[in-house]
């Protein structure tokens, strides 16, 4: 499998704001030492799997479940970035995270395992469970005319399900897009809540990531409320995640893969059309969901849910409605 060439714009951005008005919240402090061998005196890093917007992920070895004689010690172990572990909040922000996702018991959520400081490097590191399997962005790779109902569907309902269960909960994702979703041996996994939030009220004293501090989010998916500086809300998540599905249906990005404000301005959402590939029924709650206004994103994960649970029609069915309607 060929891994996607990545561009600009499937990139979670981190635009920091002006410090002037809050030296004190972003003053750095002394760097943290290079990441060790060993975390923790227990997990042993072995090789790099990825690079997100905060941090790096990597496959350990669990030293302590491997002196116990599990045949199988391996964790995904994920840190900060250099750019983030810098900051004295840094760490807040990756329990943040934790926090978040140990709140979410899902099949298709992924399982994290623990939140620790590394003493000697004063690395903060949360430990999670080992994936293996492509991302959605790598298999679009190898469906560029967008999937098969058959295939979309079996996609769509579990990623449906992990976001409609998140926000049940009040967890917010805040970065959908194809790079964290995996198909994994076991089953669909929704990963990388790093930019997530709880709902207002719950969870009050955690620590939240502060969009006058940074502006985070991946250009294309994100809504166009925050890219004018909103507050995440679910129906943000719901315009990503609808711009995942147009793309699985039809192997394009809904609008060209520009961003929500780029796209509004030159009024591509008046030639939208529905993917061949996806049923009719689907359309209208997936339109919806696109829409560039939120007042008009009047739909939720468990609605999409809805329309996508219901089978395609047969081709007999097809014939006779469109012979009888």
């Amino acid at each position: 499998m060929n891994a996607p060439q990545l561009q600009a714009s499937d990139l979670t951005y981190f635009a920091l704001a002006s410090t002037a008005a809050t030296p004190a919240a972003v003053k750095p402090k002394t760097a943290p030492g290079e990441l060790p061998d060993v975390l923790g005196g227990r997990y042993r890093i072995e090789r790099l799997l990825g690079v997100g917007g905060m941090g790096a992920v990597y496959r350990a070895r669990d030293l302590l479940r491997e002196q116990f004689g599990d045949p199988e010690p391996y964790v995904a172990l994920k840190t900060l970035s250099e750019d983030f572990a810098e900051y004295p909040d840094a760490s807040a922000l990756l329990y943040s995270e934790y926090a978040l996702t140990t709140r979410l018991s899902h099949r298709h959520v992924v399982r994290l395992y623990n939140f620790d400081i590394d003493p000697a490097s004063q690395r903060a590191f949360i430990t999670l469970e080992l994936l293996k399997g492509p991302t959605l962005d790598q298999l679009l790779c190898e469906r560029p005319q967008g999937m098969a109902w058959s295939e979309l569907q079996g996609i769509a309902l579990p990623l449906l399900e992990a976001l409609s269960y998140s926000h049940s909960l009040g967890v917010l994702h805040g970065d959908l897009k194809p790079s964290n979703v995996m198909l994994a041996e076991d089953g669909l996994r929704l990963f990388d809540y790093g930019l997530g939030q709880p709902l207002e009220g719950l969870l009050p004293g955690l620590p939240r990531l502060c969009r006058t501090r940074f502006a985070a989010w991946t250009p294309r998916y994100a809504a166009l409320e925050l890219l004018d500086g909103g507050e995440l809300t679910a129906s943000a998540d719901i315009y990503a995640l609808a711009c995942v599905l147009y793309e699985l249906a039809s192997g394009s990005h809904p609008f060209r893969r520009l961003s929500a404000r780029q796209a509004k301005a030159m009024e591509l959402d008046r030639a939208l059309q529905r993917p061949p590939q996806l049923p009719a029924h689907c359309w209208p709650a997936l339109r919806l969901a696109l829409a560039f206004d939120e007042a008009q994103r009047s739909i939720d994960a468990a609605g999409l849910l809805h329309a996508f649970s219901r089978p395609a029609p047969s081709r007999l069915q097809r014939w006779f409605g469109h012979s009888h309607g």
